[in-house]
């Protein structure tokens, strides 16, 4: 069976002025946050791993500040305002896009948070009762409330370039490597695959409980790598690196890799399928969504130096 994507060409993009619609626990470790508003039904998206720039109100303020008004200048103008009043502004994926009514969903790991204190007015407990410290899209998502306002900075086209994931020409089946900052992005990226497409997926979690069901038409083979089941001593980053040695990939001369999570592993995965495995380096999309050992607010400052509209962020 043969998959293809077309390339990204640089496409629209707009603001929309959105509000939680409702929010609830999808498991220990992931809040789900849906979103509306008046225009989204111009919102437009590619599926897969579709990204788009979510901007959240510090804790002082009702709304998020965002210069909407400067067009296409509006990064320049929102990295000159003061980082105390602009908005947070970080990548996320889009879990899902309803129409009738017009919804969107994001994901949001919760990052250790303690989910049952989610949103109480004690705030954010740990398990062992001490006060997390959190960034600041896990705090928003976790004290979401219906009304809340955000700005979305998303695509107004389908064949948009904050979509990565995309199989060459001939590709016959495909290989999916991911942490649970990447769970939403897969969950698009099943969906979206042909029926019967070949697909060896390994999937990292903290806990047993955080899986989570992947519906796809897709030849499916899932395997869960839950990180609090490993043993004693083993580091962040092997669970995944040992069990993509180990695993039992599909046959086919055209394979297509995507690995997404902590950007040392993906590198480490990348560099295991490229010299090990053969893979074409062209066939492998690598991204970090996040950095062990890194500020959240350094990997966003290096993300958007580069290119407002793609930036990945994930990790809070």
């Amino acid at each position: 069976m043969s998959i293809a994507a077309p390339e990204a060409p640089a496409l629209p993009f707009a603001f929309f002025e959105l509000s939680v619609v409702r929010s609830r626990l999808v498991s220990p470790s992931m809040m789900r946050v849906t979103l509306g508003g008046a225009r989204l039904s111009d919102f437009v998206s590619g599926g897969r791993d579709q990204r788009v720039k979510l901007f959240l109100p510090h804790p002082h303020q009702s709304a998020p500040v965002v210069p909407t008004e400067c067009g296409a200048d509006w990064f320049p103008a929102w990295r000159a305002m003061d980082a105390g009043e602009r908005a947070v502004m970080r990548s996320y994926t889009v879990r899902e896009l309803r129409r009738e009514p017009d919804e969107l969903d994001i994901d949001f790991v919760l990052h250790g948070l303690d989910s049952e204190s989610a949103g109480s007015a004690g705030g954010i407990r740990s398990a062992a009762g001490t006060t997390c410290a959190a960034g600041p899209a896990a705090r928003w998502a976790a004290h979401a409330r219906p009304g809340d306002r955000v700005t979305v900075f998303a695509p107004t086209v389908r064949d948009n370039a904050a979509v990565d994931f995309r199989p060459p020409d001939g590709t016959d089946w495909v290989l999916l490597s991911a942490d649970e900052t990447a769970l939403p992005a897969v969950a698009g990226i099943l969906d979206w695959l042909p029926a019967g497409t070949p697909v060896k997926a390994l999937l990292e979690v903290p806990h047993a409980a955080d899986k989570q069901p992947l519906p796809s038409a897709a030849n499916t083979d899932v395997t869960w790598l839950v990180r609090d089941e490993a043993p004693t001593g083993v580091a962040r980053g092997q669970v995944a690196l040992d069990a993509l040695r180990a695993a039992e990939l599909p046959a086919g001369a055209r394979p297509y890799a995507w690995i997404a999570g902590e950007a040392g592993t993906v590198k480490t995965l990348r560099r295991h399928l490229v010299q090990e495995r053969g893979f074409d380096r062209k066939a492998v999309k690598f991204t970090g969504y996040w950095r062990l050992g890194s500020a959240e607010e350094q990997l966003v400052e290096e993300a958007v130096a580069g290119n407002p509209v793609n930036p990945v962020n994930e990790g809070d």
